[in-house]
């Protein structure tokens, strides 16, 4: 692979300290931001492009185009459209360049994939824990789920879930403290099910807490618990429950936001369980329930049913 040209790896080094100290951004997002620039600047190191300045907008067009032909998705390509235009606005403050060449290019249109969701009846099912015999057998048991009745009462996402403590819960209003994208702080809520879960799992953590670790979900070393740990165990509850449907964390997101919106209506409140930034984030799961309705009524109404 093509080492990335010499000439500009100081300024890239500048760039990603601004990020982190400056902008404040997560070392993730900085990972992330210097992915999709490194790939740009081996499409230059292709070109033979060895100055900022030379840059120009036929030039990320043209990678725009190629990344495109390899398979990368509108969304994709536009938050790498995005990490360059932010990347040449820094230039452009620095006098490394006159105009920022990514400031009109737009990333080829995607389709609207609405989020999977699963059905209340399978929730049900799958969060039907077995007998107290079972579960005082095994505390890990007791953990997952703990973990499945979380993500299903709060909508949680599940890094927000790992960065649980033990200090974040409110039992008296039945709340969970989390901390979401953007370090902003909002409230979740969980009912009797997941409380009833959540006590039984803070007996078991007893039993392998070895240190003074203030996370509420931890592994059988007794550590706060991983993002893969988290995976690869609910996918093995739901395959030993005979579940074919591909469960993972945000799933039980998406089912929340969904099950509330089509109990509730009230799509303000859902935004804010979600801890969506903008309306139009929680806007998706409305086409969700009218992609429901639209089914309902194909299959109820006299004159939507087709002859044979």
């Amino acid at each position: 692979m093509s080492q990335q040209p010499t000439p500009f790896q100081n300024d890239l080094r500048l760039f990603y300290q601004f990020l982190q100290s400056e902008k404040q951004f997560s070392p993730h997002t900085v990972k992330n931001y210097q992915r999709d620039i490194t790939r740009f600047m081996l499409f230059l190191d292709d070109q033979d492009v060895l100055a900022w300045n030379v840059i120009d907008e036929q030039h990320i067009r043209q990678f725009v185009s190629q990344v495109h032909r390899q398979g990368l998705g509108g969304k994709s390509i536009q938050r790498l459209l995005s990490a360059l235009r932010r990347l040449f606005r820094f230039l452009l403050t620095n006098g490394c360049i006159v105009n920022n060449p990514a400031a009109h290019v737009m990333a080829p249109k995607s389709e609207h994939k609405l989020p999977d969701v699963m059905h209340p009846q399978q929730i049900e099912h799958m969060l039907l824990a077995p007998d107290e015999g079972v579960l005082n057998e095994n505390p890990l048991i007791v953990r997952d789920y703990a973990v499945l009745e979380l993500l299903y009462a709060g909508g949680l996402r599940l890094s927000e879930l790992i960065g649980l403590n033990i200090s974040d819960i409110n039992w008296q209003s039945k709340q969970l403290r989390v901390l979401g994208k953007g370090d902003k702080e909002r409230l979740c809520h969980f009912g009797k099910q997941a409380a009833l879960m959540l006590e039984k799992w803070l007996k078991c953590r007893e039993l392998l807490i070895k240190t003074s670790e203030k996370a509420l979900f931890v592994s059988k070393r007794g550590t706060r618990l991983s993002a893969s740990s988290i995976r690869v165990r609910i996918q093995k509850l739901c395959r030993e429950k005979g579940i074919n449907q591909r469960v993972y964390p945000h799933l039980m997101r998406h089912s929340f936001a969904s099950h509330m919106l089509e109990s509730s209506q009230d799509l303000r409140a859902v935004q804010e369980l979600l801890g969506h930034a903008h309306l139009k984030t929680t806007q998706i799961y409305t086409h969700l329930d009218f992609q429901q309705l639209s089914k309902t009524y194909d299959a109820a109404h006299p004159r939507a049913q087709k002859k044979k």
